[in-house]
């Protein structure tokens, strides 16, 4: 078994490295692979093209870098949710957590005219840790008994946020067409500076579920099981707390909230390995960054020289998933696992 995770696992890290080159080439305009490759391999020509360079420096490496650092948060997100919830369908748009982090983003525009990106990041941050802690108390009572019951939680959770903010936004023109393309989840406007920003934040979180991962794994089977061990649940689950919120600050900073990029990025890491949660949130994470880079690239390719927002092209793939999931009771089999 071990083998084969180890083969499958670099068989991704192939496909992502050949994905990071189409996404660095795709885009409107004339410049392909041809040029880019070029370009990086220090042809003079090619670098003399201010063009290019434009193109490169400003767009496209930057949304290339952007679509690593957010699949890599979102789907270690939902790993952390689902483990502290004991629910294999937790995922941050699904549950909520987005909506309530957009709901305190959309009160800073409003009221305190936040712009930069350590501004969207504190925002969205605070309204994340208030959507975490709700499924988390949520989870614990509801997510092992039933997990359809946390998503319809989540549901709920997200239309009312949702409500909320729409109520904030129709009283402010400027700051309704400053969020609408936004709030579609895409990363059209990604900035190199805004990512370079969230990334010592989504490392904290990354060491942080490095740590927890161990706990987390023996908490699988019960609470009591897991105090008998040494592992203190509460404190755990206050680190859980911590990480999710800020992995899921640093994508929404800076890519609006995209979903279903944590859901089926975490599902797939239990299908390829069930128990072990440090083996999990490394799936997790390559499966992340490969679902939403590939949506990017297909965002970018479909209707050129237009382009759909990212947090559509992932619905429409994810949502006929998560339905298939449900009725053919696919998380029945997580569930087993103690």
């Amino acid at each position: 078994m071990l083998r084969h995770q180890t083969q499958l696992f670099w068989l991704g890290v192939v496909l992502l490295f050949m994905l990071i080159c189409l996404s660095l080439a795709t885009g409107a305009g004339v410049y392909g692979g041809r040029e880019v490759a070029g370009f990086l391999l220090g042809d003079p020509a090619l670098m003399a093209d201010q063009k290019l360079a434009m193109i490169i420096h400003t767009l496209r490496l930057p949304r290339t870098l952007c679509a690593l650092v957010v699949g890599v948060c979102l789907a270690l997100a939902a790993s952390m949710l689902q483990s502290a919830t004991r629910n294999p369908l937790a995922e941050p748009g699904l549950l909520g957590v987005n909506a309530g982090a957009v709901f305190a983003l959309v009160i800073g525009l409003t009221y305190f005219g936040v712009e930069s990106a350590y501004g969207y990041l504190l925002w969205s941050g605070m309204g994340a840790l208030l959507g975490n802690l709700i499924v988390l108390g949520l989870g614990l009572m509801v997510g092992r008994s039933n997990p359809l019951k946390l998503i319809l939680v989540g549901v709920a959770l997200s239309a009312t946020f949702g409500g909320l903010s729409n109520f904030l936004l129709l009283s402010n023109k400027v700051v309704l067409e400053q969020f609408r393309f936004w709030n579609l989840g895409s990363l059209a406007a990604s900035d190199l500076d805004a990512v370079l920003t969230v990334v010592p934040f989504a490392l904290a979180g990354l060491l942080l579920t490095l740590a927890l991962c161990r706990q987390l794994t023996l908490m699988q089977m019960g609470d009591n099981q897991a105090q008998a061990l040494g592992i203190r649940p509460t404190r755990v689950r206050i680190g859980v707390l911590l990480a999710a919120t800020l992995f899921t600050a640093c994508a929404i900073a800076i890519a609006g909230p995209i979903g279903f990029v944590g859901f089926l990025a975490a599902y797939c890491a239990r299908l390829v390995e069930p128990v072990r949660l440090a083996i999990q949130v490394r799936f997790s994470a390559l499966f992340g960054v490969l679902f939403l880079l590939g949506a990017d690239i297909l965002a970018r390719w479909l209707i050129q020289p237009f382009e759909l927002p990212n947090g559509v092209l992932l619905a429409l793939i994810g949502a006929p998933v998560l339905i298939m999931v449900v009725r053919s009771g696919g998380f029945r089999s997580l569930l087993a696992v103690k």
